[in-house]
């Protein structure tokens, strides 16, 4: 069974940084994107940055310059470091990876969300 488990949130001053992980696990035979999403309350989830396997990139227009994604293939493993965190940046992220090949299947899966709290 695939699970996605996410860790590095908690509560940083405007401008500070956090950096966010997360790990795939389970019979894993590869992963084509990883990212992380976010939801505020009250607002809809939105993306806000994905990595492919091969290293491309993509941001939300929000957070480019401002946060970095990056990924270990090996180890199934995304990052998202954050820098200048803006009240605004507050919400649950929510790491997904987008099509992971296992012996079965190939699916899409959701981590449980992590906190991000930026005070004013």
């Amino acid at each position: 069974q695939v699970q996605l488990v996410e860790s590095g949130g908690g509560l940083v001053q405007a401008g500070g940084s956090l950096r966010l992980s997360c790990a795939a696990s389970g019979p894993i035979f590869s992963i084509n994107v990883m990212g992380w999403w976010r939801q505020a309350p009250g607002k809809q989830r939105e993306l806000v940055a994905t990595i492919a396997s091969g290293g491309s990139t993509n941001y939300a227009d929000s957070v480019k310059g401002r946060f970095t994604i990056s990924r270990v293939n090996a180890k199934n493993t995304v990052y998202l470091q954050m820098n200048s965190l803006k009240p605004e940046d507050t919400a649950v992220y929510y790491c997904k990876a987008v099509g992971v090949l296992t012996a079965l299947s190939r699916s899409d899966y959701w981590g449980q969300g992590t906190q991000v709290t930026v005070s004013s």
